[in-house]
Order: C-alpha cells, then sequence, then structure tokens
C-alpha cells in the first residue's frame, strides 16, 4: 500500500486534469514537444473520436473481474498455460505478442492490446485498443490515424474500433515510474505499466511472460535467441524484482512458466 495509490486515475478522459508537474515529467521523455497547451488542445480532439469516458468494467460486489496480463517473455514455451489465461475475464498482450500457432502456451483471446504507434497493429472490433503516450507525437497520432481511415473501399481501415480505445494517463505513467519503481531508469516499460494498470482496473490479476526463461534468457516466445536481450531504458530488474514481491504479498498470481 506505500506504493499502491487509489485516486490516480490510470486512464485519461474528457474531464481529465494534468498538472504542470506531470507534464513536465512526461515531456523529458521526448524532445521538442511544445507547452501544456497544445497537449490540451491534441486531448481535445482525441474526445472528438473516442468516448469521453473509457470503456471499463466497473467494480461491483456482485462480480469479481479477473485479467491475465501476457508478457512477452520466452519462458511461456512449452507452459501449457494457454487455458488458464483464456479463462480470464480481460486479457491483456504487449505490443505485438502473437497467438496463432502458439495457442498451448499463450491462449488465443486478447480483450486488451496494449500498444504504442511503433508497436501497433491493426485490432478486430472486439479488441479494446490501450494506448501508452510515450511521446506528444503518439496523441498526434492517434487523431491522425482515425480521421484518415475509413471502413468506405479503397480507404485505410481503422486501426481499432474507436469505441474501444483507451488512453493512458500521462501522470499515471509517471505515478508508476516515481511510486513503484523509485525513480529508476529513464521510464518503466509497457509490460510492467500494463501490470500496474491492471491492478487498478481488475479485482484479480494473473501475470504471465515476464521475466528469463529458465536458462536465464531473455527473449520473445515466438522467436529464436540470436543474442542477450537488454532491457534498454527500462530498470527490467527493479520491474521484475516488484512483480515478486508483489506476488509474494498475494496481490498477484505470477506464472514463471518453464
Amino acid at each position: 500500500m506505500q506504493h499502491f495509490q487509489n485516486t490516480i486515475r490510470p486512464l485519461l478522459t474528457g474531464h481529465y486534469n494534468l498538472s504542470q508537474e506531470a507534464f513536465d515529467w512526461w515531456r523529458k521523455l521526448q524532445s521538442g514537444y511544445p507547452d501544456l497547451n497544445f497537449f490540451r488542445n491534441t486531448a481535445q480532439k482525441i474526445f472528438e473520436i473516442i468516448p469521453v469516458l473509457p470503456p471499463v468494467v466497473e467494480p461491483s460486489p456482485h462480480r469479481c473481474r479477473t485479467c491475465a496480463v501476457v508478457g512477452n517473455s520466452g519462458n511461456l514455451r512449452r507452459s501449457h498455460y494457454g487455458k488458464l489465461i483464456d479463462q480470464c475475464d480481460s486479457v491483456f498482450r504487449i505490443n505485438r505478442g502473437q497467438t496463432k500457432g502458439f495457442e498451448e502456451d499463450v491462449g488465443s483471446r486478447t480483450t486488451h492490446r496494449v500498444m504504442y504507434p511503433e508497436s501497433a497493429s491493426h485490432l478486430d472490433n472486439s479488441t479494446h485498443m490501450v494506448l501508452f503516450p510515450f511521446k506528444g507525437r503518439d496523441l498526434e497520432w492517434l487523431v491522425n490515424t482515425f480521421r484518415t481511415s475509413s471502413n468506405a473501399p479503397g480507404k485505410h481501415k481503422p486501426i481499432a474500433n474507436k469505441n474501444m480505445v483507451m488512453v493512458v494517463h500521462p501522470a499515471f505513467m509517471q505515478y508508476v515510474h516515481k511510486s513503484w519503481l523509485q525513480s529508476k531508469g529513464k521510464y518503466p516499460s509497457t509490460g510492467f505499466m500494463s501490470v500496474i494498470l491492471a491492478l487498478h482496473l481488475c479485482d484479480e490479476v494473473h501475470v504471465f511472460g515476464f521475466g528469463a526463461d529458465r536458462d536465464g534468457n531473455w527473449t520473445h516466445y515466438w522467436t529464436k535467441l540470436y543474442k542477450i536481450w537488454r532491457t534498454g531504458p527500462h530498470p527490467g530488474s527493479a520491474e521484475y524484482e516488484m512483480i515478486e514481491e508483489l506476488a509474494r504479498k498475494g496481490k498477484i498470481v505470477l506464472y514463471k512458466g518453464f
């Protein structure tokens, strides 16, 4: 509970509030982005396209919202977790995590696809897009991709159902970095932020596909290991240690794979 802030808004809404302090932290992740007013104008354009309130299932004493957060670790190979993953109400997959050909280990259902423009892929009409805006241009990309797409013949098809788009709040990204990781690394990974997002949106969180495989290799489950994988600007060790701590405390269920 020293890390978890129940009052934080994880997703942008049409009634959002972004402080100058949170904006300044977010702006440091990029270069050359204009001021807070430019952000507000871009956000206004976003909510002319997507719902003012994000499409989330609200808490209720009559249901338990179960969520699977599926990372891309090679430890999912030969894990046989597919059925466990698909049994959860919501299944969050990270960036380009694949299912075709890997169903036995990773399942086949995807209800939420976490992405940013460089990792984007077209989604079916029933999958939520969960956009992590690491850059101001990511928000502009969201506006442009829907404004220039259409279901009309000869046009670019929309990347997702605009009524199922969720945009992570920049202040939430700062909160994960400062409160959960003590500002280690430049910024958190999409995978780790997805775990913390699930803690805020779900009642029961199951985490798959994080960490190295049993031989200590860091790789994706759909690729061969050619070289050692680096965590880049993300504090990979600190993130995984926190995930393990959450599991020890019984706040999540962690499946370590094969």
